[in-house]
């Protein structure tokens, strides 16, 4: 998946794919935020603003007949153009999504470019339709079949259901064969995700009090209005941490996938937040592993521990294979051991199938990512390393999953311009086997704080 973007904030013009394990780093107020955040905005509105015109005859067939076909590759070739079209559609609303004025987004694009040429037909989908208890028609798609089948199972079903809803029906179902192999469901845990957590009660308070005005007021109102009064100041990533910090009593009944098939993942973040969170009595707590008997609200908890709220209940009750896992700086509040601890579990989220997008300043954490990359040789040496160490082979990286940028100020190549250009922009890093990820910037910091530490020990010659 290729993203491209411009006037975003500080970044002018940029594009950057996404790997499987996705890194944005750079400066403070380079732009590295924004770009998740467009990013996240898009993957999680796209199936209200992606659809396929479906045509009345074909709905006219279904009610005359009982069933239709329709052929999956006539709609593919209309894919590309939809995206493009929503692509245009949402560059406008992406003060929307930053709740910002709209004249700060006005010139604002983004795009998703993506490759259906090796499009698979393997998927399967079956999805019945019911209305007033009965089951009103079937929308089916056998394992490679180029065919999705709409069946009537009930002879009144034109009475039951409008067109219109048939026709969105079907659109629906379209989009999920056609885009959401490419377009994977976003979770993102935002660097505002430690006040979310510090203001929960005071969130849930008033939004039940915006309920209780809604059962209460006899005059003409708008209900979801009413209710983004809550939210209205938030960009629409920070809305997602709030609503999902809110629901966490609802969330903890649920189970991960990691749960199932990957506990000891979930055993590695137990040692890094350094307990375990729970739920009890309408509360959220967390007991340390030292005292299991002590159990600390959050208030009461450290900053790293409200950190890691929302991460440690999205690994454990709702993460799904295919995710992509966005963390807009996950050394938040975090020791440099921790900071290493989460690059490694991290590692193991892509080895099991959760694509991962982080931006971040740590030097730390860049630094146990490449040790991930170079220890995965066959050495002899290196070989002593892990074991030595403690890695494992189930966090171990291959540059090929790896995607780096550094946002900053470069000269690019502009459409139609003659030369390059300066413009703040993302900059792929590059990436091998023996070095692994080369980041300039911190190194050149890390380097002047040595020479002057060296200076200060043994003075300037």
């Amino acid at each position: 998946m290729e993203i491209q973007v411009k006037n975003l904030g500080p970044i002018q013009e940029a594009e950057f794919t996404l790997g499987d394990f996705t890194i944005i780093c750079g400066s403070n107020n380079t732009g590295k935020t924004y770009a998740v955040y467009a990013l996240f905005g898009f993957l999680e509105t796209w199936p209200h603003i992606l659809n396929f015109e479906i045509e009345s005859s074909v709905i006219s067939e279904l009610f005359a007949k009982g069933s239709v076909s329709l052929h999956i590759p006539s709609y593919l070739e209309q894919a590309q153009e939809i995206l493009e079209r929503g692509c245009q559609f949402y560059s406008q609303q992406l003060y929307k999504i930053f709740a910002a004025p709209e004249k700060k987004f006005k010139d604002a694009e983004f795009r998703i470019k993506l490759d259906f040429s090796q499009f698979q037909f393997n998927q399967e989908f079956e999805h019945n339709v019911q209305s007033q208890d009965a089951e009103v028609f079937s929308l089916i798609k056998p394992r490679n079949s180029l065919d999705l089948t709409i069946t009537l199972l009930i002879s009144n079903a034109s009475s039951l259901i409008p067109e219109a809803a048939v026709k969105s029906i079907i659109s629906n179902a379209l989009k999920n064969l056609i885009f959401s192999d490419y377009l994977p469901h976003p979770f993102i845990a935002s660097a505002e995700r430690t006040g979310a957590v510090i203001f929960r009660n005071e969130l849930i308070f008033a939004r039940n009090r915006l309920l209780e005005e809604m059962r209460q007021s006899n005059e003409d109102f708008d209900p979801m209005g009413l209710l983004f009064k809550v939210y209205r100041d938030y960009a629409l990533p920070v809305k997602q941490n709030v609503d999902f910090t809110q629901n966490l009593e609802v969330i903890a009944k649920e189970e991960s996938f990691l749960v199932r098939q990957f506990p000891e993942i979930l055993e590695d973040f137990r040692k890094l937040v350094g307990g375990e969170y729970s739920v009890r009595n309408n509360g959220i707590y967390y007991s340390p592993s030292h005292r299991k008997s002590l159990r600390l609200t959050m208030d009461e908890s450290s900053s790293a521990v409200r950190s890691l709220l929302d991460i440690g209940f999205y690994l454990k009750h709702a993460a799904q294979p295919g995710d992509l896992f966005i963390i807009d700086e996950p050394e938040l509040n975090l020791h440099p051991e921790n900071q290493r601890r989460i690059a490694r579990l991290l590692a193991k989220l892509v080895n099991v199938g959760i694509k991962v997008c982080i931006t971040t300043h740590s030097d730390y954490l860049i630094k146990e990512i490449n040790h991930l990359i170079m220890l995965n040789r066959d050495r002899p040496h290196l070989q002593e390393i892990r074991d030595q160490w403690g890695y494992q082979s189930e966090e171990l990286l291959t540059p090929e999953q790896m995607r780096v940028y550094i946002a900053q100020q470069a000269l690019i190549s502009i459409p139609g311009r003659k030369g390059k250009v300066k413009r703040q922009t993302l900059t792929a890093a590059d990436i091998n086997a023996e070095q692994g990820i080369e980041v300039g910037s911190f190194d050149q910091t890390i380097d002047q704080m040595n020479q002057i530490q060296e200076a200060i020990i043994w003075g300037i010659e």
